[in-house]
């Protein structure tokens, strides 16, 4: 299989060949195309999360081995926007849902503060790196992440969060290459190429979160920061928004100003055209690969293995492990 057709990491399948079927051979996964026959295998044993894009098919011997691995598997459209999972009967613990169903308003509060300063920390430090100084913003970035831990409410919580993003937003064209801009955040649909980026990087790195939630037995729609809402991952997303600034938004500002893709790549409705796409999932998951030393904890991780950790941390300051969560936080 082409790397662009289908990238395997230690734990993570991409398969992205319009018509290809995924099945299975003993202990082995395996891709077929039309008139091509296999494309792709990948040992069972390995593999916790699968991810098909467009018109991709499973067989029912598969769902049935993948349900017995614990392996996970995640629907998007061609254009990467996610549409829902199948999730293993094994990815379930009571003891930890019901504590997760448990959290308090007080509990859910320190933790959604925690998320929500690290955020604001790692917007500074994404800014800086690419020049952009705390003079810019009159230091009211670092006052926001100052005073969101002891934000009363969570309705003030997320005014805090919400002025931190429109603050850093307005500062983001300054981080652009030549010939690049941007000038207010835009979704459903995103208005322009660097908005479209953005919202496919969110949608990739949320799959990742999902996974890793999954993997720990959080249930990803009971969220803390974001409200509970019919088919919205929440949990998810709350713990997506430490990782935008440094990882997502980070990532799509390569893309560009690396010339890694260009305004000829997009399509009139701004999304990636075919073979933009699968360039585009190929860097991501090198990106997912790329390791990094934890600032907390000082040793060498992957971002795919960062996500997974930050599940865990997660989990224990939830079932009350840990006294308080640690976010993933960079100061330079």
């Amino acid at each position: 299989m082409k790397a662009s057709e289908g990238l395997f990491d230690d734990s993570v399948v991409y398969v992205t060949r319009q018509g290809a079927q995924v099945g299975v051979d003993g202990g082995r996964i395996v891709v077929f195309a039309a008139g091509e026959g296999e494309i792709g295998s990948f040992p069972m044993g390995q593999v916790d999360t699968v991810n098909i894009f467009g018109n991709v098919n499973f067989t029912t011997p598969f769902v049935a081995r993948a349900n017995e691995h614990g392996i996970v598997l995640n629907y998007f459209t061609s254009y990467g926007r996610y549409r829902g999972s199948f999730v293993p009967e094994k990815n379930t613990i009571a003891e930890v849902r019901r504590r997760q169903y448990a959290l308090t308003e007080e509990e859910g509060l320190r933790i959604a503060g925690e998320i929500v300063r690290a955020k604001i920390r790692n917007s500074r430090t994404f800014l800086g790196r690419k020049g952009v100084t705390a003079e810019a913003d009159g230091g009211r970035l670092a006052e926001l992440e100052s005073l969101a831990p002891g934000a009363d409410t969570m309705d003030g919580l997320r005014g805090i969060e919400g002025e931190a993003a429109r603050l850093y937003f307005s500062l983001l064209d300054g981080c652009l290459a030549e010939g690049w801009t941007f000038e207010k955040r835009t979704r459903r649909p995103p208005e322009d190429h660097i908005n479209a980026l953005l919202s496919l990087t969110y949608s990739m790195m949320k799959n990742e979160v999902l996974s890793a939630l999954r993997q720990y037995n959080l249930d990803p729609f009971l969220g803390i920061l974001h409200a509970d809402r019919h088919g919205r991952p929440s949990l998810a997303l709350d713990l997506l928004e430490e990782f935008r600034p440094i990882f997502c938004d980070a990532f799509a500002v390569r893309l560009v100003n690396k010339g890694i893709l260009t305004h000829d790549d997009f399509q009139i409705n701004n999304h990636l055209k075919d073979y933009a796409f699968k360039k585009y999932l190929e860097k991501f998951d090198e990106l997912m690969k790329e390791e990094f030393t934890h600032p907390r904890f000082g040793y060498v991780v992957s971002r795919r293995k960062a996500v997974r950790m930050q599940s865990i941390l997660l989990r224990k300051a939830i079932t009350g492990e840990l006294k308080e969560y640690y976010p993933l936080k960079f100061k330079r």
